[in-house]
């Protein structure tokens, strides 16, 4: 599988976007698994030169008592598509009942599968909610640079608005995502002291900086930290009804976020 380097992986970079039935993302600037060598990524940003290939089965932060987030890390393309439909059928659930109500055993009748697949990569309920909220955030990070790529953004107010607008869309149409408070371990009971959010708000104030030279400063990383906790709060509750979103609420995040960013970046 490759070497640890924290909670990713190295693994060796095939170009296979595919991954041959595995979902993974060749994109820059995704916390993830990094590929050692790549022809195709040489031109990245300086996050990350190597480039990153993040695969759904790298959901390996710690759980209490020093366990591993997935008892067995797949190693076959199909013990990796095996986990991502367990995946997809939590999601799946957490859409109808939210993840309070979650249990193995209805990932297991959702996915067609027995509750010992289950068990055989996640000790509980808890950990396929967090491998579940890890997945959404490293789609958000990808799709995010993939807006900012189609959008032509031109100043960093064009880039944050598409930021608003993929986060929008993802409560729309990811499934699982709107349910899941991604960014607080407390919520999830997990305790974990990986701070998702924080890297994502951190990963978003990087891809600014390399595109439109925002400074480097401590109080600017702050503020994407800050608005990207707002953000989910805000969101979440815009797109109760996710038929009906509730696109004055969103506006208003917009304003506010547009705001404090200005002021943050003029005094920096």
């Amino acid at each position: 599988m490759g070497r640890r380097v924290g909670h990713g992986v190295i693994i060796p970079c095939t170009a296979d976007e595919t991954a041959r039935g595995a979902e993974l993302v060749s994109r820059s600037h995704v916390p993830g698994a990094f590929c050692e060598s790549c022809p195709r990524h040489t031109n990245q940003p300086r996050w990350s030169a190597r480039g990153e290939h993040v695969l759904v089965t790298e959901v390996t932060n710690a759980l209490p008592g020093g366990s591993s987030l997935l008892r067995n890390e797949p190693v076959q393309a199909r013990s990796s598509a095996r986990l991502a439909g367990l995946l997809d059928a939590a999601a799946a659930v957490i859409d109808e009942i939210g993840f309070e109500r979650l249990t193995t055993a209805m990932v297991a009748e959702r996915a067609g599968a027995s509750i010992g697949t289950v068990y055989r990569y996640f000790p509980d309920r808890i950990a396929v909610v967090e491998a579940l909220a890890i997945r959404c955030t490293q789609r958000l990070a990808s799709r995010f640079v993939e807006a900012l790529d189609a959008s032509g953004a031109e100043t960093w107010q064009d880039a944050n608005d598409a930021l608003i607008d993929m986060t929008a869309e993802m409560y729309r149409t990811e499934p699982g995502f709107r349910a899941i408070r991604f960014g607080d371990p407390a919520d999830t009971g997990t305790g974990d002291a990986e701070d998702r959010m924080g890297a994502l708000g951190a990963t978003v104030g990087q891809i600014m900086r390399d595109r439109f030279g925002l400074p480097d400063d401590e109080h600017i990383t702050r503020a994407w930290v800050v608005l990207a906790e707002s953000g989910h709060a805000v969101l979440a509750r815009a797109h109760r009804d996710r038929e009906h979103p509730d696109t004055e609420l969103i506006e208003e995040y917009r304003r506010m976020n547009r705001a404090h960013l200005e002021s943050v970046i003029a005094a920096s």
